[in-house]
């Protein structure tokens, strides 16, 4: 597949805003990317949100995150506590924390939850990100659960095996709360990344992928 190069046309790309409704969602649908960003993109500025993250959770989310993001550039790790699985039903608070979010960041790039995920937390997530940011580029991400509700993304982003075995590995070692559950596997992260990684014929087999709602080609 031929690919596109990211370039922001009035300025260097320079600020990421990731957004999970929940402590793990970031490293499952876009950890792969925010490393490869944080390797090619010297000085990349982070915002990392999670939104529902209190106890062990928030200390998971936390961890995690420090050990992706490391010294590279700079960064602010921000955790909330809205109840898990609650988001519509506490909608009026969460779009106000979109709106605060909002005049504390003005990113060039976005990666958040798909407006079509069957969990009802992750999909007012990426409502609320549209709702919020008129004028970015916004990229959606898949997360694999029970509910399923894979699609055909438009994105794809090529990792490296070594950037996979990362991410899997960061995810078993940060998120213990979840080790017990039937889906939360090295073979679930390894076996979405390896078809994502067929469709876009990955180097090395492996690619995270997002959906892409709108995106202005500029050919000048």
């Amino acid at each position: 597949m031929r690919g596109l190069a990211l370039d922001i046309a009035d300025r260097p790309f320079g600020t990421l805003l990731v957004i999970g409704a929940h402590s793990d969602d970031i490293e499952i649908g876009a950890g792969g990317t925010v490393r490869r960003l944080l390797e090619s993109t010297p000085g990349l500025r982070v915002h990392w949100v999670v939104l529902s993250a209190t106890g062990a959770r928030r200390d998971e989310a936390t961890r995690s995150a420090a050990s992706i993001l490391g010294t590279s550039g700079e960064h602010r790790v921000e955790t909330l506590s809205f109840r898990d699985g609650f988001f519509p039903y506490d909608g009026a608070s969460v779009k106000e924390a979109f709106e605060r979010l909002k005049s504390s960041c003005d990113p060039d790039v976005i990666l958040t939850h798909h407006t079509g995920d069957l969990h009802q937390d992750h999909r007012l997530v990426g409502e609320l990100t549209w709702n919020t940011f008129r004028d970015h580029l916004i990229l959606e991400y898949e997360i694999p659960k029970y509910d399923g509700g894979l699609g055909s993304p438009s994105v794809y982003v090529p990792l490296s095996a070594a950037t996979m075995q990362a991410k899997v590995a960061g995810l078993m070692e940060h998120f213990g709360s979840q080790r017990s559950k039937s889906w939360f596997t090295e073979d679930t992260f390894y076996g979405l990344a390896r078809l994502r990684g067929l469709e876009c014929r990955a180097p090395d087999g492996y690619a995270e992928a997002f959906y892409c709602r709108k995106l202005v080609w500029r050919t000048g």
